[in-house]
């Protein structure tokens, strides 16, 4: 099942009682605070979930799988996600 921000804001707002629309208030200042220290480079850590880093890519060469042309990729920034060992166990039934 895959979460949005709706069902996100939904879950929140009716476990702590806030209204819908200060739920979602909420899980977007959450996430616009998320993409903001990303942007800057810097890494999300939150404890017993995961850290979210950036990580540079440098250019690379590849390949149109249609035509099979060599082409060159730009250089890029990729957001990545490791999980903490308590989310790792829970995952695996370890509680």
């Amino acid at each position: 099942m895959t979460i949005t921000k709706a069902h996100l804001a939904s879950i929140i707002g009716n476990r702590l009682a806030f209204s819908a629309d200060r739920a979602s208030c909420f899980v977007n200042a959450l996430l616009e605070i998320m993409k903001k220290t990303l942007e800057s480079g810097e890494e999300v850590m939150i404890s017993g979930f995961g850290k979210f880093q950036v990580k540079d890519k440098n250019t690379r060469r590849g390949r149109n799988p249609q035509t099979g042309n060599h082409l060159t990729l730009d250089a890029r920034r990729v957001v990545t996600f490791r999980c903490s060992e308590v989310l790792k166990r829970k995952m695996n039934g370890g509680g």
